[in-house]
């Protein structure tokens, strides 16, 4: 590299960049999102979106996965870019921009040691507690482009166990676009997609007779997406 280029990166001030995970999960009919108490100055103690500085020699999305394999232990999980935070005072320990990722993950298939070894909970969203910086920013935009995508990408079965009902498909996309579904229009639209695979298995938990249980048809999925089909559900 040349000298005069080597002087101009060093007369130029520094600034650290950071990664957020907004990470999901979807429990006993609600959307959830898991949160830890900061540990370091300033704000140490309050709740926190769970983040790390990005390492020189990593890309910023290996950064946003190593954070969550280290606190879920998870590997391959859906995970999107949201956006950049670049105020200059949105950290008052040092000028800092972050880049978020939201992941959408099964609950049933974490490491719950894990995650209680680093002091990490999940929250209803309807019940979160306040947290620091620009998370609460952070956590308001990442269920603005869920739900921008879950209407058109069925990007929620990310949070379904592997088998599930209908029924609570729909309480999935209630809990997404906070609201009531009309549950025959739902299944009938759900089931005119395409991607479903019914199974000769039932759900006797909820009642005698049970539900039928589905698991999500991804090679399907691939084809019609690729031929632009419109999966628009809600």
């Amino acid at each position: 590299m040349p000298e005069h280029t080597l002087d101009y990166y060093s007369k130029n001030d520094k600034m650290y960049v950071a990664t957020d995970c907004i990470i999901f999960g979807f429990d006993e009919g609600k959307l959830k999102l898991l949160i830890f108490k900061r540990r370091v100055e300033p704000l140490k103690d309050s709740w926190s979106l769970i983040g790390s500085f990005v390492k020189l020699d990593e890309d910023v999305d290996q950064a946003a996965k190593r954070v969550l394999s280290e606190i879920t232990g998870l590997e391959s999980v859906f995970m999107e870019e949201l956006k950049s935070y670049g105020k200059a005072e949105r950290d008052p320990g040092y000028r800092t921009i972050s880049i978020a990722q939201y992941a959408l993950i099964r609950l049933e298939a974490y490491d719950k040691e894990l995650v209680e070894k680093h002091g990490a909970h999940w929250y209803e969203i309807e019940a979160l507690p306040n947290l620091v910086l620009d998370h609460n920013q952070m956590v308001n935009d990442a269920l603005g482009r869920i739900k921008r995508e879950a209407r058109y990408k069925p990007i929620g079965f990310e949070l379904l166990p592997e088998k599930f009902t209908i029924p609570q498909l729909q309480q999935l996309y209630e809990a997404i676009y906070q609201k009531e579904l009309d549950a025959r229009n739902f299944r009938k639209k759900v089931l005119s997609l395409n991607v479903l695979v019914k199974l000769d298995e039932k759900d006797k938990s909820t009642s005698r007779r049970g539900a039928f249980l589905y698991k999500f048809d991804y090679k399907n999925y691939q084809k019609l997406l690729e031929s632009g089909y419109n999966f628009e559900i809600a």
